[in-house]
């Protein structure tokens, strides 16, 4: 396993970071089990929740993720060799993710409270390691499926500041260590360093966005943000929900995949040239004896302004293939065939 620092804290965190999104609905808890015991024995010790958790969101399922990695820490007593990222929702109707007589969620400060003690509690554990934003409060359209900013002139949102000073107390408190931002834009992460630095909160260490083949936008703007900053990115769906195994390709849809289970809500990696795209990514990778999915993981473990790769997998095969990325090589001629793809198919999938 290969390890980089996360932000500019003393934590190293493994560079393949494991993703648990499919816990509780997908995933059985002994499936879950199974993942973390493998993952951990395999040098990762950096896993990624999520209060919302699991995905397909439903009020049914919620915390159950979150539950079982409480349950495994109480089983196995490995929580001190685990660095544990957890996330807050942002703005949204869910409102059933919060107490009653909640209209919405929202990044105040008394809802990130009620959160982080309901996530505690799940977790079976007195203290994360990273405490992130999910998506801004503020309508930014982090899952908008467009590389554009769309300007909406609303003020119905908690400010920024309001969200930072909830997380520096929580910094202060001992609940969390360290604070990061997901499915944030560059004009966000600047505002949450420069508030950090002229009020003296605590700063983020991270940053959690999409990125893969189908979608670099990160490379625009953000990728300086992470260097220059040390904010590194944590990057999740490497495979694009799966279309980057290449498990879709020519029309299929293997029974009990993601696409054949919830094909309405995984919308993302289905556009005008993704199919064309991803069939050009196959036969690179077919040509230089390579797996697509590990192919893909280590171009983003990588990239200089990679943290870690969050992966994600709904059976022990695909988890292994996963992980064992860490071992393969992409050499020079490789990456710049990646790179005539990508001028070619720029980010059909943002």
């Amino acid at each position: 396993m290969n390890y980089k620092k996360l932000g500019n804290t003393n934590l190293k965190v493994s560079s393949i970071c494991l993703g648990t999104m499919t816990w509780g609905n997908q995933n059985t808890q002994k499936e879950a089990y199974e993942q973390m015991d493998y993952a951990s024995d395999q040098g990762v010790n950096f896993f990624d929740t999520a209060e919302l958790y699991p995905v397909p969101m439903d009020a049914k399922y919620r915390g159950k993720t979150s539950q079982f990695i409480g349950e495994w820490f109480l089983k196995t007593k490995k929580r001190d060799k685990i660095i544990l990222a957890d996330k807050v929702a942002g703005g949204s109707p869910m409102n059933w993710m919060r107490p009653v007589g909640v209209e919405k969620t929202s990044l105040s400060k008394k809802q990130i409270e009620f959160a982080i003690d309901r996530s505690l509690k799940d977790l079976k554990t007195d203290y994360l390691d990273l405490y992130q934003v999910h998506w801004p409060d503020r309508p930014s359209g982090p899952f908008s499926g467009k590389l554009e900013y769309e300007h909406k002139n609303t003020d119905d949102f908690v400010s920024i500041e309001e969200t930072l000073d909830a997380l520096n107390n929580l910094v202060k408190s001992g609940k969390v260590r360290h604070i990061g931002i997901s499915n944030e834009t560059a004009w966000g992460a600047n505002q949450y360093l420069k508030l950090a630095e002229q009020k003296k909160l605590s700063k983020i260490e991270s940053i959690q966005n999409a990125y893969n083949f189908l979608n670099r936008a990160f490379e625009v703007g953000l990728s300086e943000i992470a260097i220059r900053e040390k904010v590194g990115l944590l990057a999740y769906s490497p495979l694009g929900s799966g279309y980057l195994s290449g498990k879709y390709r020519n029309g299929e849809m293997p029974k009990n995949s993601r696409m054949d289970l919830f094909y309405d809500f995984w919308g993302r990696y289905r556009t005008l040239h993704s199919e064309k795209a991803i069939e050009e990514y196959w036969n690179l990778a077919k040509e230089f004896n390579l797996n697509l999915a590990q192919m893909a993981i280590k171009f983003c473990e990588i990239q200089p302004f990679v943290t870690s790769v969050i992966i994600g997998a709904t059976t022990m095969e695909q988890l292994k293939t996963n992980i064992d990325s860490v071992n393969i090589n992409l050499d020079k001629k490789l990456i710049k065939k990646i790179g005539e793809i990508h001028k070619k198919y720029p980010n059909p999938c943002p």
